[in-house]
Formats: structure tokens, C-alpha cells, sequence
């Protein structure tokens, strides 16, 4: 199962370099609390920052707890303020990193499980956490692309 995510991560990855974003206005926002396409970007930063964190404690850790408040940590990036290709960049390389880290990822810990729960516990294993990963970047992909 988890070669199947790397896969799908690695298209994903592959959809955003690939794509024409020449003509995109990244910094446009719909409405003053709506996120730009830039800050969708910082999101994903963001929810890769936190995603892999989670898999390198895993290797080692079991049931810790590592959420974040996206509304705060977007804000708090000011993301409207950085250079688009910067934030291709980050994202890439952060990406790449997971990707490297799920590649070699010790089979025994594949079931180990971290709480992303804010107010409640919420376990999840290694497994779900990377597959919920790549659906929830397809999903804000598909935003910034539709």
C-alpha cells in the first residue's frame, strides 16, 4: 500500500512542476478571507512541515500528538508575501524529502500510530496518514487548478 501512495505523491508532485502556471495570478483572493492560490501553496508547506514530522516520530515514537491550526500557520508564513517560485521551491523540497523518508520507511512501523486529534485523541496509522496526505494535496491542487 504505501509504494502505491509514494506513487501518487510523485504525481502529484509532478502535476504542480509541470503545469502552466505562467498565466496563473497566484496572489488574486476571491474574498479578503479566502486564500490566494499562493497561500494554498503555504498550506501545503505547511501540511508537508507537519506530515513529515509525523513519519520521522513514528519510526521511533508511537501515539504522540502533532496538529497545527492551518488558519494561524498560513497567516503567520505571510505566504501572499513570498516569491511563487520560492514557495515551488520549499514545497518541492519538502516533498521530496517525504517521499525519500516513506521509500525506506522500516515495514514493523508502518501500523505505528500518531494522534492528529485537536480536541479529541485521534489515532492514525503511518499508512493512513500518508495516503490522507496525498488526497488532501490533490484536493487543494485541484482548488488552484480548476
Amino acid at each position: 500500500m504505501i509504494e502505491d501512495t509514494i506513487l501518487q505523491l510523485n504525481e502529484a508532485i509532478d502535476s504542480l512542476i509541470f503545469a502552466d502556471t505562467g498565466s496563473t495570478n497566484w496572489a488574486y483572493k476571491t474574498a479578503p478571507d479566502r486564500w490566494s492560490k499562493k497561500e494554498i501553496i503555504g498550506h501545503l508547506i505547511d501540511s508537508a512541515q507537519v506530515n513529515l514530522q509525523r513519519f520521522v516520530r513514528c519510526t521511533y515514537e508511537e501515539n504522540f500528538k502533532l496538529t497545527y491550526e492551518q488558519v494561524e500557520w498560513v497567516k503567520a508564513g505571510r505566504y501572499q508575501e513570498v516569491d511563487i517560485h520560492d514557495l515551488f521551491g520549499l514545497w518541492e523540497q519538502l516533498n521530496g524529502q517525504i517521499i525519500h523518508v516513506l521509500k525506506k520507511y522500516p515495514a514493523d512501523r508502518l501500523q505505528a500510530k500518531c494522534d492528529t486529534g485537536k480536541t479529541q485523541v485521534s489515532l492514525h496509522t503511518v499508512e493512513w496518514l500518508a495516503q490522507d496526505y496525498v488526497d488532501h494535496m490533490n484536493h487543494h491542487l485541484k482548488q488552484i487548478f480548476a
